[in-house]
């Protein structure tokens, strides 16, 4: 019985040392924000190697081959660059992504063995009062699901990234939309100051006719009125202006101090070289939920494969009044009640849910897409009569009407009406070339990224 009791001690005592020896120790890590203000403060995008980090991102595809020179003013493609890097909500996807991707290791390892041990005491008077009996058992996997959770994890990270190529681009065609209407405002600045200037110009003309009394004071009293209304808005749009730009350095995850200069972008183009129509191979989105139905047919497969039972074997050892015996314990649940049928059905359902999601998906992106090009269409027709027909004849009855004012024979309500259109028409110029190049980008969004590179 002492053998036994010091047998007992040396099993336990070793069991004890294995379990501390797997175990892992809990370092606490508290946040810094003072520090990491610093790093984000100092920022420097000529310090870092853009370049290096976009090619570890695996994201070539959705940029192209760019140089990146941000010294000489940050151009909308260098500025994709940028956020593909710094975006806060890339940097949270990805960070995301290596929370699903961090047990991928781990997935399908065995069961831990358990221990058991029991000491009881015979209440009655008998030489050896002690029943003591442990036990080591061990799970071992038959039934395949193992395997099915590691193809099942493996898929979830697949699916996991795919999600940030979704998330990458749809950065990408946020950056554009903003991109674009920041350049727009800037292209309207400069007419409202091209303006103000003209009505400056005119009003030393104006103020020396109502001076010589060729003109009323009313009247030339309409262009200083008509000027300090420009000169209202521009102050205004350069107040809009630096919100824009604001909101550019917080997309790219610059700081609002950051030493950089934006470059204008305008007329965006279709990529000529590819089909512009619908690809499930091509749009993230598609892609993603291709990927999602992957995971559901798995999950399907893990559920049946969890109606498999795995065997748990394992040696014994007990004493019982002084007697001892040796010997194996192993049992295996019977899949004859519940045979996980519950969970087995909800995946057969899940994969029906994740199909139509799919499915419709893709009649949503073709209806959307057909609508976004007839929007096309009519937008760059009105584009084109703009240009064509209706701003040189403008520009012409502008210096018609300037000219017949400086010999004393025009009117100047005929000027300032003439000024007037000539500057609207240049403002709804740019706005209909906004709005050609937002909905060429959203074409492009729906469409997906080329895939050239």
């Amino acid at each position: 019985m002492l053998l036994w009791h010091k047998q007992t001690r040396i099993v336990t005592l070793i069991f004890s040392l294995v379990w501390i020896a797997g175990c892992e120790t809990y370092e606490p890590k508290p946040l810094d924000l003072e520090s990491y203000s610093r790093i984000w403060h100092k920022r420097n995008l000529v310090s870092e190697d853009l370049a290096q980090f976009v090619q570890g991102l695996n994201t070539a595809h959705l940029i192209g081959k760019a140089n990146f020179d941000p010294e000489d003013g940050l151009t909308l493609t260098e500025g994709e660059l940028v956020a593909l890097v710094f975006n806060p909500d890339l940097r949270m996807a990805r960070q995301q992504a290596k929370v699903t991707e961090a047990k991928i290791p781990y997935i399908g390892l065995w069961q831990d063995p358990v221990f058991n041990l029991n000491i009881l005491n015979i209440a009655e008077r008998i030489p050896d009062p002690w029943y003591v009996s442990s036990s080591l058992s061990l799970t071992i996997p038959i039934s395949g699901r193992k395997r099915a959770e590691k193809t099942l994890a493996t898929a979830e990270v697949t699916a996991q990234w795919q999600q940030v190529a979704e998330s990458e681009w749809l950065v990408m065609r946020n950056l554009r939309e903003q991109w674009l209407s920041w350049s727009a405002l800037k292209l309207k600045r400069e007419q409202m100051q091209a303006m103000a200037q003209a009505l400056e110009k005119i009003i030393i003309t104006t103020d020396s006719l109502s001076q010589e009394g060729e003109l009323l004071k009313t009247e030339a009293r309409l262009f200083t009125i008509e000027r300090n209304s420009t000169l209202a808005d521009l102050d205004q749009l350069k107040g809009d202006l630096s919100i824009s730009e604001h909101g550019l350095r917080s997309f790219l995850g610059l700081s609002p101090q950051a030493s950089i200069v934006f470059v204008p972008a305008n007329n965006i183009h279709p990529d000529k070289n590819n089909e512009l129509s619908l690809s499930a191979d091509r749009n993230p989105r598609l892609v993603r939920l291709r990927r999602d139905y992957e995971i559901a047919e798995t999950k399907l497969l893990l559920e049946v494969r969890r109606q498999y039972p795995d065997l748990t074997i394992g040696p014994q050892l007990e004493t019982d009044g002084g007697q001892s015996r040796n010997g194996f314990v192993g049992w295996i649940p019977l899949p004859i009640l519940n045979g996980n049928r519950g969970d087995i059905a909800e995946a057969k359902a899940r994969r029906e849910l994740a199909k139509a999601a799919f499915e419709t998906t893709f009649e949503r992106l073709t209806g959307q897409l057909r609508g976004l090009q007839a929007r096309l269409i009519g937008l760059e027709s009105k584009k084109k009569r703009l240009e064509a027909k209706i701003a040189p004849e403008i520009d012409q009855q502008v210096a018609d009407a300037y000219r017949l004012l400086e010999l004393g024979e025009g009117s100047s309500l005929v000027l300032l009406e003439s000024l007037m259109r000539a500057y609207e028409m240049k403002l709804k110029l740019i706005e209909t070339q906004l709005a050609v190049d937002l909905t060429i980008n959203e074409i492009q969004y729906v469409i997906g990224p080329t895939q050239t590179d």
